[in-house]
């Protein structure tokens, strides 16, 4: 059962009309249909038609083979064969960005999940569509900018192990994402056969993850999917975030009935094999959409307030009770939050986890504020520089 801010958030995703000939995406109307992106590549995007695509094998491409055997929305095409458009690669700017009127600046790097249009010969990208939803996190390196893992998701399936013992920070790092996406999250916790009785792990998790549903699951002995199962409606785009190991490749052939994905076995110290080595959308039969990422090693937090209070609805509804409303939780009288600890009410761990995602989303907004602002003077002192130009020619 959603928390009530929960259940707002994920009561706006999939929000999209068409009619006639236009589609609406974002209050916006379109011309054309939309070509989705399943592969996002440095310097060129492989595309397929329609909202909800089903594409012959392209040579050469991979795993996006595996949208062979669907059919394409409308296209009145049988399974297995062809639609009148194949999948295409679209070559990106060079510095990597497509048009996006709807963006603030214009300009942003397309991802997969996005939904574009091309030029009327099909060759070359006008635009993308605005997204109705967006899975974000902090740029790897030391610059503000942040990275869009997958657009138009509408489930967040968050992936962790139950061999070796699930990391509860993970876990709430992670959903905090999901929640700030516009998606609804899932949490699936993998490799159940290896773990007997490890019902007190699914607890624990199911503790932490407030208003998402938890799954433990085996995906190689193909137990507990069918709740996960019962999820794949057609059209609706998943994507799996976890560390590398977790079992998310084999998930995925477990969902898909077959394999698409590439797996690997246990290291020496018992952990998991990373085997996905970039971002792929695929179709699965029924066509659900799903997304496969790389394992992430370490996820800069990008968040809102009502991400957090949504990730930690615990202790937001104590900071609630707090004498001062601008409390920090640090020694105030009549603190509700360090009362809690102190009667265990609220777990050290978690409190901690809570303030130091909560730091971190503050030092990320603040970062982008700044890169921001300076983007902004550059470009209109490049404005004035070329109006001075222009008024000094004979």
């Amino acid at each position: 059962m959603f928390a009530p801010r929960a259940r707002q958030r994920f009561g706006a995703v999939g929000n999209r009309s068409s009619g006639g000939r236009g589609r609406t995406y974002g209050q916006i109307v379109h011309d054309g249909d939309p070509w989705l992106v399943v592969r996002a590549d440095r310097g060129a995007l492989l595309v397929v038609p329609g909202v909800v695509p089903a594409v012959v094998p392209v040579p050469g491409a991979g795993p996006a083979d595996a949208f062979a055997g669907g059919s394409a929305a409308g296209s009145g095409t049988p399974p297995g064969e062809a639609p009148v458009d194949e999948p295409r690669r679209v070559p990106l700017a060079r510095d990597g960005l497509a048009p996006a009127d709807w963006a603030p600046e214009g300009r942003i790097v397309p991802t997969v999940g996005d939904l574009v249009e091309l030029t009327p010969a099909g060759d070359v990208l006008a635009g993308v569509l605005p997204r109705r939803s967006a899975l974000v996190r902090d740029s790897a390196g030391r610059t503000s900018r942040t990275q869009v893992l997958a657009a138009n998701v509408d489930v967040v399936l968050v992936v962790e192990h139950l061999d070796p013992e699930p990391d509860l920070g993970r876990v709430e790092r992670l959903l905090t994402l999901a929640w700030r996406s516009g998606a609804r999250p899932v949490v699936v916790l993998t490799k159940a056969d290896l773990v007997p009785g490890a019902g007190y792990l699914t607890d624990e998790v199911a503790a932490v993850a407030i208003g998402a549903d938890v799954h433990a699951v085996s995906a190689a002995a193909g137990e507990g999917l069918d709740p996960l199962r019962a999820l794949l409606g057609p059209g609706v785009t998943f994507v799996l975030v976890g560390p590398s190991g977790a079992g998310k490749s084999t998930l995925v052939n477990a969902l898909a009935g077959r394999d698409i994905a590439a797996t690997g076995g246990l290291r020496a110290d018992g952990r998991g094999r990373h085997t996905t080595t970039h971002r792929e959308l695929v179709r699965l039969d029924g066509g659900a959409l799903l997304i496969d990422t790389p394992g992430i090693r370490g996820v800069g937090l990008v968040a809102d307030d009502d991400a957090l209070d949504t990730a930690f609805a615990d202790v937001a509804a104590l900071a609630e009770g707090c004498r001062f409303a601008d409390c920090s939780h640090t020694g105030e009288p009549g603190c509700a939050v360090l009362a809690a600890l102190e009667t265990g009410e609220l777990a050290e761990r978690r409190f901690d986890s809570w303030r130091r995602l909560r730091r971190e989303a503050a030092f990320q907004a603040r970062r982008a504020d700044a890169r921001l602002a300076a983007e902004e003077k550059a470009r209109w002192r490049q404005i004035a520089q070329q109006r001075r130009r222009t008024t000094l020619r004979p």
